[in-house]
């Protein structure tokens, strides 16, 4: 056990050698900064130079001639001046050139690497190497008198990984407290000394400190203490050194912190199997057993904070809060236990980890106002959009603590913990699955910023460097590279957590492309065998920035995912329903028509005339996202060609991409981007009544409940949600978020969206926003919501909408009204249920028709059959009464099929 400390000890046989530095003091704990700087460094250089593993590094770019030596500074002392000699150096190693080959791992990791001499390290020196790693290492290529010609730092993290790859196996990093006793453990290979500071409360000065000791076999630091700590709080303390900074001793929270104080300041100590973390019922509770298989899954995105914070029918207290999802009779509640009813199976939390951009006490709270095509309210919630309650929440900080703003008290570790197991039991008994949005992507900061927490333990180890080892920032933010092995054991640990103690059913993963499908399918495999059931994973697996195209490893992306069972978003038919693409600007996103807002058949005024072609082009992908999306899935194209769909073109790519339908998530809207209303209300001609606006939104919605895989739906898409046509409202505060539960308003024409990225294109807004011919009335939100909840029970009704695999969807779906001679605003299937489990009916066919006027299609193996319409149609409390009006002649095969309508017909 460890005592506190007043000087350090190492262990003698299974520690690592370290400098004789004093002993960290206690005052070091409530130091007035985060970060103490021991030694400055005299210059900042690049890292160009990569480790390949422990004995060998390779310069890229470098010229061969001169020889090469690794200078080595504990402070952080190096000058390496092209035409002088080192300064600073402790001491320097000899490497040598390489000429055999690179070792095949070694080889395939750093494949993007440029062409450049391979170095390596003599064997006698190699024991030196680990240790030497905790202090500053340049490489030198200079003349034989000892004048650089060149310098470089290295990229340490093929070094690190081979020398502490039984890091991974480690199970117990973080506070562990048990019985009588509190185990610490950090891993922080390259640090020179760390210590651990314990606090009894959030608030107040440091009580003990507590050395950590250092093992060379896995370069963690740890320390028991013979005491059980749960309820207090602690910190670290690192000495390490920092590019640019030189020696610095940080003050740093726990990356494994499983809860923490206000704001983040601290780490918690906590069992999260303790009895007192738990909620009344939680161990007996289970989820509902609703999902099995993940093209089951019909999902219902949504914000903790957007849930509740306007719903007057939760107590104020509660309102944007864990607790408001356990006021079983308020607006938002009932709203989703009658989506529950009719066949929603899980909610998609945003995220709900601890994040770094939302103050967790005194957040401001801006009242705007304003006329409709004002500037006003953008301009007064754009003040405090950093300061203020609300963000999306994709600016992770702490990737496995509850986020403390969305507590009843932030200052206590415990309720943060407590409250959020409680609004997962909550939804759970109102019959929905639980997942939550992962970003494991990007950390909020790197380098030596305050809420910097990985980079501040072991520097330019977690994150994704470029050529210059500089963080790559492709996501938006600092890069974070999960190729790493222990920022993959992060991730993978991490969602081992939420899925055992919190009980999460799936994980949405936020730029999942920029991920290995290794690690992907290593933390499936992991998150199944610690809960004992299958945990679905979906993800963005969009293929982009300096991981693109497998240039780094094969990625966690739409076209290298197949055959894995993790699902990725489809944008194939959301741009075709839609209409254009995310980045639009301009005339463009008016002009740029989908296919349920017009695309030739309803030419708005910017549109012009466009050939039929692109209408029936676009007709095509929404056939590819109904089938799937699945690569083998053979699709009479408009061209008269049956193509597979892995065959046809979808901007350069293969328009299918899946090897089984739960590998696809199909959606219209998500948080990202404007709402399907507000693209709705670019795109359709000025003319179009709010009645037909609603019918339209039903289109879209019905191509998602129709489609094979995953359905995915944006919280409040039902009910006509808008926001204010905002294409990026992640810090566009509450006022832009808003949901109206009681089915009053949409929120449209609430001022012009913030400026940063939608001021440009404010001319085209205004009018808009401006008129009221815009604005649903309540009867039009409640259409939509009562056309939703039928979609949602007639895919719910059928195993035929769930298929389960490729063959099953080209055995059984079936499309007609295709070819050249097709009418291309119909889309009509049928579905094939004879001798199926669960199909409910011999036969399903179902219809969307985009126009503005009925049509008749015919499919000649309809000729004779006895089809009536779907029961949820033929019901008194019908959400979309025209669908009625539906007919079909079982003599001509023909089904008639009213405007802007889905209908389905159900053979017995």
């Amino acid at each position: 056990m460890t005592q506190p400390i007043r000087s350090i000890a190492f262990a003698a046989a299974a520690t690592l050698a370290c400098p004789a530095f004093a002993a960290i003091p206690l005052q070091a704990c409530d130091a007035p900064s985060f970060a103490t700087v021991l030694h400055a460094a005299p210059a900042t250089l690049e890292a160009r130079a990569i480790w390949l593993d422990r004995r060998l590094a390779t310069w890229p770019g470098s010229a061969s001639v001169g020889r090469f030596r690794l200078y080595h500074s504990p402070t952080g002392a190096i000058e390496a001046t092209a035409g002088a000699r080192v300064r600073g150096a402790a001491g320097s190693l000899a490497l040598t050139l390489h000429t055999d080959a690179v070792p095949g791992p070694a080889a395939q990791r750093f494949k993007y690497v440029g062409a450049g001499p391979v170095l390596a390290v003599a064997d006698a020196d190699l024991p030196r190497i680990a240790a030497l790693h905790r202090e500053q290492l340049v490489l030198v290529r200079e003349s034989e008198d000892g004048t650089v010609l060149a310098a470089t730092r290295l990229q340490a993290a093929g070094a690190l990984d081979d020398l502490y790859a039984a890091a991974q196996d480690i199970s117990d990093l973080g506070a562990t407290p048990r019985a009588g006793r509190t185990g610490f453990s950090l891993w922080a290979p390259t640090a020179q000394q760390a210590a651990v500071c314990v606090y009894a409360k959030g608030t107040g000065r440091a009580h003990a400190i507590y050395a950590l000791n250092a093992d060379t076999r896995t370069g963690t630091w740890s320390a028991d203490v013979n005491a059980d700590l749960s309820g207090h709080y602690y910190t670290y303390v690192v000495d390490v050194v920092a590019d640019g900074t030189g020696l610095v001793r940080n003050r740093v929270t726990d990356p494994y912190s499983v809860s923490l104080t206000t704001d983040s300041q601290r780490s918690y100590i906590a069992d999260l199997d303790a009895p007192a973390l738990k909620p009344k019922g939680w161990d007996a509770h289970r989820a509902p057993d609703t999902v099995k298989t993940p093209a089951d899954m019909t999902v219902y995105e949504l914000h903790v904070r957007d849930f509740s914070r306007d719903d007057a029918s939760v107590p104020a207290l509660k309102r944007g809060k864990y607790g408001a999802f356990g006021e079983a009779n308020s607006n938002g509640m009932r709203h989703l236990k009658m989506l529950a009813r009719a066949g929603l199976t899980d909610i998609h939390l945003l995220p709900v980890y601890d994040i770094a951009s939302v103050p967790e006490q005194s957040c401001a709270r801006p009242v705007p106002k304003g006329a409709a095509d004002s500037a006003d309210q953008q301009a007064l919630v754009m003040k405090t959009a950093y300061t203020d309650c609300y963000n999306w929440g994709y600016d992770p900080y702490h990737y496995n603590a509850p986020e403390g703003s969305y507590a009843s008290d932030p200052a206590d570790g415990a309720r943060r913990i407590v409250e959020l197991r409680e609004m997962v039991m909550h939804l759970h008994r109102a019959g929905l699955r639980v997942g939550m949005d992962v970003v494991y992507n990007h950390t909020f900061a790197a380098g030596q910023q305050e809420k910097s927490v990985l980079d501040r333990i072991v520097p330019g180890y977690y994150h994704r460097l470029d050529e210059a080892g500089k963080v790559t920032q492709s996501t938006c933010c600092d890069n974070t590279a999960t190729e790493n092995a222990m920022m993959a054991k992060l991730m993978i640990d991490s969602s081992v957590l939420w899925a055992q103690h919190y009980r999460m059913d799936s994980f949405r993963f936020d730029l999942m492309g920029h991920q290995p499908r290794a690690a992907m399918e290593r933390l499936q495999a992991a998150v199944n065998k610690a809960t004992g059931r299958h945990v679905q994973l979906i993800g963005e697996g969009w293929n982009f920035g300096e991981v693109a195209n497998g240039a780094r490893f094969v990625q966690a992306s739409q076209l290298s995912l197949n055959g894995s069972g993790i699902g990725t978003f489809s944008d194939r038919t959301r741009d075709a329903v839609r209409g254009g693409g995310a980045g639009d600007s301009g005339d463009a996103v008016i002009k740029q028509q989908g296919y349920i807002n017009g695309l030739v058949y309803d030419a708005n005024a910017l549109a012009g005339t466009r050939p039929r072609s692109d209408l029936l082009r676009a007709a095509d992908l929404v056939r590819v996202g109904l089938a799937g999306t699945l690569r083998s899935y053979p699709l009479p194209n408009f061209d008269g060609v049956t193509r597979k769909l892995e065959e046809m073109d979808y901007g350069g790519q293969p328009a299918g991409y899946a090897s089984a339908p739960g590998e696809t998530v199909n959606y219209v809207e998500n948080h990202d981007n404007q709402t399907l209303y507000d693209a709705n209300a670019l795109k359709l001609p000025l003319t179009t009544s709010t009645a037909n606006r609603a019918r339209v939104q039903v289109l879209g919605l019905a191509t998602t409940a129709f489609s094979q895989g995953v359905a995915y739906f944006h919280a409040g898409a039902e009910i006509l949600r808008s926001k204010s046509l905002d294409r990026n409202s992640f810090n566009s505060g509450d006022w832009f978020n808003r949901i109206d539960w009681t089915y009053r308003t949409n929120h449209f024409g609430t001022g012009l969206p913030p400026a940063p990225d939608n001021a440009k294109d404010w001319p085209l807004f205004a009018p808009l926003l401006a008129s009221p011919a815009l604005r649903p009335a309540p009867a039009d939100i409640a259409f939509t919501r009562d056309a939703f909840r039928d979609l949602l029970a007639i895919r719910g009704s059928s195993t035929l909408f769930r298929l389960r695999t490729a063959d099953e969807v080209a055995q059984r779906l079936r499309f007609f009204n295709v070819g050249p001679q097709q009418e291309p605003t119909v889309i009509a299937a049928h579905l094939d249920g004879r001798g199926y489990a669960g199909a409910g009916f011999n036969g399903i066919r179902y219809f969307i028709n985009v126009d503005k006027v009925g049509h008749v299609v015919t499919d000649d193996a309809s000729r004779g059959k006895r089809l009536r319409l779907h029961p949820v149609h033929a019901a008194a409390a019908a959400g979309d009464t025209r669908a009625a009006q539906a007919r079909f002649d079982a003599a001509t095969g023909g089904f008639s099929i009213p405007p802007r309508t889905a209908v389905v017909f159900v053979e017995d």
